[in-house]
């Protein structure tokens, strides 16, 4: 009788505990449903709160880089004269070709209000010699037409795509 007592008082203690974690796992929320779009509470910031605090990168002059312009900077020749540009200069990377590797290099710089080019960084290389050959064809370039904010020429950035693919 004892050890029916006993088993009993295990299985209770045992269905007891089962609930407990059942429960306790799954909680539901009944926070009501919001259908579209919705604002999520903006999160504590490390940046300064000042803008003119923030820019920190200028160009050659000295004066504020755009990242954003009125009147966006235009490659000698325009598009047309870019790409043929492009074509004319860009080698292939042996390494690269040994490799096989393709893909795009994404190279970031700056057009002065001058119309030169000034630190060309990657953004997103590939590898191969590719990201070293995009940047000494942007260094290369010729003077572009700067950008323009307000009627006056200004510093501004650039991304650039260079797509290397084997033919």
């Amino acid at each position: 009788m004892k050890n029916n007592l006993m088993k009993i008082k295990h299985m209770a203690l045992i269905s007891v505990l089962g609930l407990g974690v059942t429960f306790s796992s799954c909680q539901i929320d009944q926070a009501e449903e919001i259908e579209g779009p919705t604002q999520v509470a903006a999160k504590p910031s490390m940046a300064p709160t000042n803008i003119a605090a923030r820019i920190t990168d200028v160009g050659k002059d000295g004066k504020e880089i755009f990242d954003v312009t009125e009147v966006q900077p235009v490659p000698p020749g325009g598009l047309e004269g870019w790409n043929s540009y492009l074509l004319a200069n860009l080698k292939y990377p042996s390494e690269a070709k040994k490799l096989g590797i393709e893909g795009t290099v994404i190279v970031d710089f700056v057009i002065n209000s001058d119309g030169s080019i000034s630190n060309p960084t990657i953004l997103r290389g590939i590898g191969g010699g590719c990201d070293e050959e995009a940047i000494r064809v942007v260094q290369n370039s010729a003077n572009w037409e700067p950008a323009q904010q307000k009627d006056r020429k200004v510093n501004s950035r650039m991304k650039l795509p260079v797509r290397f693919k084997l033919s």
